[in-house]
């Protein structure tokens, strides 16, 4: 799905009727709060303090997309992620005073990192409230970067909360994706990567709490009003689009995602004010995209992201919201906003990738259960040139015969077509075989 944005900042989406007749609104920011002169000022501050990463075409991902694709690596950051230049910008923008008493934020991953990476340069104290379900290695690489880590809450909610509290008093709060310094320093990514390609036609953002691609397309557009600016957010969790139904930021009832750094249920008044008028259109991907998009970076570029730095290829891929007409052909320009992936948490993606790439086959067969029975199944099987991953076999729930057993088995195959001749082979030699399919491998919405 899509929403498109007019011209000149209004919604696209037309609002619900009780909020059209009068209904009362939150107070939203005007699209002004940040200014391109905020972005101007964040580059010349955060200058030698990020890195300015690699902004590269991909010979393959372009073939893929049929597109000329760019790939933006804010994964090159130290820490990881995008979130150094609003971390950063957002330090060095504190008067002195402010400075002295130190800083505060909820986090559970990047924003934490990146402000416990920063602060301790700047000489600043930063103490990090973290949900009690964060990743470990990233609570233990904010504490060896200096921050005081707080641990708070079953998640991010709770641990902003916590940061309210009176001992917490003359800390400022910087909020990791709506506060005006942050919006600005995501915005100079925007500025480079225009640096970078020039002729860039469309830039394709993650979206989650709306900083980056409101920075990003605030930069752009005012550089070049001619290149099109769209935010990528994942189905399960799109804050961006249930508020531009609204009109205003509202919250959104999220499930789990592979993009986890986009989960934010809730887009910031800020960053929504700045985004909406400047962003052309939003679209959503499923967790099947994500998983195929980072399976498709590792084996094509190399390259190891996150979900949510996936985004924006998972939209490009064929299949996806923008393999359509108006963007082949297009030089495109793709950030991957972050790298902060668990090793644990990778091989399960690439398992899922390789499924919803249809490299990975899940099928019941009964065979003979008289010895050389399961044997000669697996010739079949080798001999269609499939390999076996994952095999179990169960006598008790099956119920046709008793001389047969049940063989519940994962291929690896090398695509669709492979695997509809592997079923249709099989099934000549044994008539049961079925192939296993169904939301239970968590990437087919």
């Amino acid at each position: 799905s899509r929403t498109m944005l007019k011209k000149g900042g209004s919604m696209g989406a037309r609002l619900p009727s009780r909020l059209a007749h009068g209904a009362r609104r939150h107070y939203t920011p005007g699209y002004d709060c940040v200014k391109f002169e905020d972005v101007v000022r964040a580059s010349h501050r955060i200058r030698g303090g990020v890195v300015r990463t690699q902004c590269e075409l991909s010979h393959w991902l372009s073939k893929t997309t049929g597109c000329q694709l760019y790939l933006k690596h804010e994964q090159q950051q130290f820490t990881g992620s995008f979130k150094e230049r609003g971390a950063r910008n957002a330090l060095l923008s504190l008067p002195h005073d402010e400075r002295h008493r130190g800083v505060i934020a909820a986090s559970a991953g990047n924003h934490a990192l990146a402000l416990s990476w920063h602060g301790p340069q700047l000489d600043i104290p930063v103490t990090v409230c973290m949900p009690v379900t964060a990743p470990m290695a990233k609570v233990d690489k904010c504490r060896a970067f200096g921050a005081n880590v707080v641990l708070h809450g079953q998640h991010i909610l709770e641990a902003r909360e916590h940061t309210q509290r009176p001992e917490y008093d003359g800390m400022r709060y910087i909020n990791g994706f709506d506060d005006p310094e942050i919006v600005a320093g995501a915005g100079t990514l925007g500025m480079e990567m225009l640096e970078q390609v020039p002729d860039a036609e469309v830039i394709v953002v993650p979206v989650g709490g709306a900083g980056l691609i409101a920075g990003v397309a605030l930069a752009v557009k005012t550089l070049n009003p001619n290149v099109k600016v769209i935010g990528v957010e994942p189905t399960r969790c799109a804050s961006f689009t249930a508020a531009l139904e609204a009109g205003e930021p509202v919250p959104f009832v999220s499930s789990s995602t592979l993009a986890d750094g986009l989960a934010v249920p809730q887009v910031g008044p800020h960053a929504f004010a700045v985004a909406r008028h400047w962003v052309d259109e939003i679209v959503q991907v499923s967790e099947r995209e994500l998983a195929v998009a980072m399976l498709r970076l590792v084996e094509n570029n190399k390259v190891i992201v996150e979900g949510g730095g996936a985004a924006g290829l998972a939209a490009l891929l064929p299949g996806g919201p923008l393999d359509r007409d108006d963007i082949k052909d297009k030089v495109v320009v793709a950030p991957l906003c972050g790298g902060n992936i668990d090793t644990t948490m990778l091989g399960r993606v690439i398992e899922r990738g390789l499924s919803a790439d249809g490299r990975l086959l899940r099928l019941v067969s009964p065979v003979s259960d008289r010895p050389g029975g399961i044997a000669e199944w697996a010739r079949v099987v080798a001999d269609l040139g499939a390999s076996v991953k994952d095999i179990f076999h169960e006598r008790a729930w099956l119920y046709s015969s008793v001389d047969q057993v049940l063989i519940k088995a994962v291929l690896e195959t090398s695509g669709h077509e492979h695997n509809e001749e592997v079923i249709r082979e099989l099934r000549k030699k044994y008539p049961e075989t079925y192939r296993v399919t169904g939301a239970d491998n968590g990437i087919n919405d």
